[in-house]
């Protein structure tokens, strides 16, 4: 008997539909309210900008329609079979769980990059830093030492989206149905099994950690919190349970 029990298939389940009413809600008031923009977002929590209620606010804002459109998109099309065989309560609790572990890991290595930066720097450095002035970077000194610039960033850019609890619900998708056919612009439109289009996905992100662009503004740790919390979750919850999709 398969592990998987519903009666009626639903294409817009509950949590499902109130994820993209809130997230669409708080995207319109970020553009129409300037304060709710300059506060939703994630700072690290030596930023005087930190405020507690950023762990989850940062959650359900976006930095464009595109980010907010991708991200939606993505919840929709894996989250909702998840709904459907685990329930509104469960997958709730997954997604949210990990929304937390990407914040988690996005600040533990931004804090880092962070303590490493600031090491090497004068006390009047880093006041100019946590002042939050953009002025000092157009100094000669910046030029001279670009660790200001580091931390100034990891101290002062917030990190918004939903990007690490959909690619947990992904992770979850193709453990639980991994069979399943997908076909995406990253697959340029081919079909391809959910477990590869996760492996290629999830490969992409770890690359893009080690090329470590200049101007690459994503926050893969974050992606990849989430990717992992997702794993553990599932597979902690799937233990006994030896077939999958």
């Amino acid at each position: 008997m398969s592990q998987f029990q519903f009666t009626r298939f639903n294409y817009l389940p509950p949590v499902i539909k109130n994820l993209l009413i809130i997230n669409g809600l708080v995207f319109l008031a970020q553009i129409t309210i300037p304060w709710v923009n300059e506060h939703v977002g994630l700072y690290l929590f030596s930023s005087e900008h930190f405020e507690p209620y950023q762990i989850v606010t940062h959650m359900f804002a976006h930095g464009s329609f595109f980010h907010i459109f991708l991200n939606m998109l993505a919840l929709w099309m894996f989250g909702t079979m998840l709904e459907n065989v685990w329930g509104p309560k469960r997958f709730l609790t997954f997604y949210l769980i990990c929304g937390l572990g990407a914040a988690l890991l996005h600040t533990v290595v931004g804090y880092i990059e962070y303590t490493n930066a600031i090491s090497e720097l004068t006390a009047e450095q880093i006041r100019l830093i946590k002042t939050g002035s953009v002025e000092f970077l157009n100094s000669d000194e910046v030029y001279l030492n670009q660790n200001m610039v580091k931390a100034f960033y990891a101290l002062n850019s917030p990190v918004v989206g939903a990007s690490g609890a959909v690619f947990g619900v992904l992770i979850a998708y193709g453990m639980l149905f991994p069979n399943t056919m997908i076909m995406s612009s990253l697959t340029l439109f081919l079909p391809i099994k959910a477990k590869y289009f996760v492996m290629i996905y999830i490969a992409l992100e770890i690359y893009s950690v080690f090329l470590n662009a200049p101007g690459d503004n994503v926050a893969h740790f974050a992606h990849l919190g989430g990717a992992l919390v997702g794993f553990i979750l599932v597979r902690v919850w799937s233990h006994n349970k030896k077939r999958f999709y």
